[in-house]
């Protein structure tokens, strides 16, 4: 029964973030300014971060969670260097 609904919610939720990153993706390609196309890297690691942890939660393993966890940390360490690009002009710590 669990099963059967979470295949059921899987078969909505897959559409809808292949849409978002398409979406993201044209966004990373075509933005028109740098943080534009560091928002939509931002949003597309995310995505997969959080689609990592549902599956997961799916095939009960713990490999995909270590692998989301350190893509969050990823995208995380990503804007805070950004930021700090944007705003002082360096990257150094």
């Amino acid at each position: 029964m669990l099963e059967s609904t979470f295949m059921t919610l899987m078969k909505l939720i897959i559409p809808l973030y292949i849409a978002a990153f398409v979406i993201y993706a044209v966004r990373a390609f075509k933005g028109p300014s740098i943080p534009d196309v560091i928002l939509a890297v931002d949003c597309m690691s995310f995505d997969i971060a959080a689609f990592m942890a549902i599956l997961a939660v799916y095939f009960k393993s713990t490999f995909l969670v270590s692998g989301a966890i350190t893509l969050t940390l990823w995208a995380y360490l990503l804007d805070i260097y950004v930021a700090k690009h944007l705003a002082r002009g360096e990257v150094g710590a």
